[in-house]
């Protein structure tokens, strides 16, 4: 961590010092709408704001029943199992996809590669309102609109760039004579891919499908275009519950997704370190 030279001015001093002050109000005022929520679904009433005997710090004042009810009201379990079905299966996809669309740009003979890559990527360039509208008028015409099949095909669709862009880092620093010395040692592709290429690249590919997973798992819109009552998830679940019922389960839940996307986050964060580690780079 850097700090001040003994002989900084007062103008250097006051712009370190200020500079971090204004890092933790940015920081502050990004993180506090996420952290309210915590204690807030602890609520023993059935309200969306501090009681008074939650800021008295009173123990009765707190309690686990929206939690109780998130995990055993069907009306929760049952948007909660359609997520959990939905999700791997679509990470799955779109981790396949992704890898294959970002080693094949790697390779210096593929023309257009600005282009496509472009149009690969594009689904997180694009208002997430516009891709709805067209998946569900394409879906709608062969079929798939109102399946799960749909749904993790859409979801699939939207975590594709997040791969790319994560396994094509990767692949920067990647020694492609690794893979000519293992064709020249007889190996098929097949088999390079698996022994030598995808064990180098596998952090960036982790780290995409994670991305991929919270994508899935948090999305909301193209859901709603492309689902039905059958495939509601449960960002659905929460965004009717705040429509039609205003109900504090879902701080609850709120507050159970946020617990998983700082998990998957910091995973994240350690497969880069492990991926910097074996490209010879410093972890910081």
């Amino acid at each position: 961590m850097s700090s001040l030279p003994p002989y900084a001015s007062t103008g250097q001093k006051a712009w370190f010092y200020g500079f971090r002050v204004l890092c933790g109000l940015i920081f502050f005022f990004l993180i506090a709408p996420i952290i309210i929520i915590i204690p807030l679904s602890f609520n023993a009433e059935d309200f969306f704001t501090f009681t008074p005997g939650m800021l008295a710090l009173d123990p009765e004042a707190y309690s686990l029943d929206h939690y109780r009810d998130f995990f055993y009201n069907p009306n929760w379990q049952q948007p909660l199992w359609n997520s959990i079905r939905i999700a791997p299966a679509a990470t799955v996809l779109s981790v396949a996809l992704g890898t294959l669309a970002a080693i094949g740009l790697s390779q210096s003979h593929v023309p257009f590669k600005g282009a496509i890559m472009a149009i690969l990527i594009s689904p997180m360039i694009v208002p997430l309102i516009i891709s709805a509208a067209g998946m569900y008028f394409f879906y709608s015409r062969i079929g798939l609109q109102g399946t799960y099949l749909g749904v993790v095909l859409a979801h699939a669709a939207l975590g594709i760039p997040f791969v790319i862009i994560t396994v094509t880092a990767t692949l920067v620093g990647f020694d492609k004579s690794l893979t000519r010395a293992s064709a020249s040692l007889g190996a098929d592709p097949v088999t390079t891919f698996f022994k030598v290429q995808m064990p180098l690249i596998l952090p960036g590919v982790i780290s995409g499908g994670l991305f991929a997973f919270i994508t899935s798992f948090d999305e909301v819109v193209v859901v709603l275009f492309v689902g039905s009552a059958g495939q509601k998830t449960l960002p659905w679940q929460m965004f009717t519950g705040l429509r039609e019922q205003i109900s504090p389960t879902i701080l609850a839940a709120a507050t159970i997704l946020v617990a998983i996307s700082i998990l998957l986050l910091t995973v994240v964060e350690l497969l880069r370190r492990r991926s910097e580690r074996l490209r010879g780079m410093s972890p910081g």
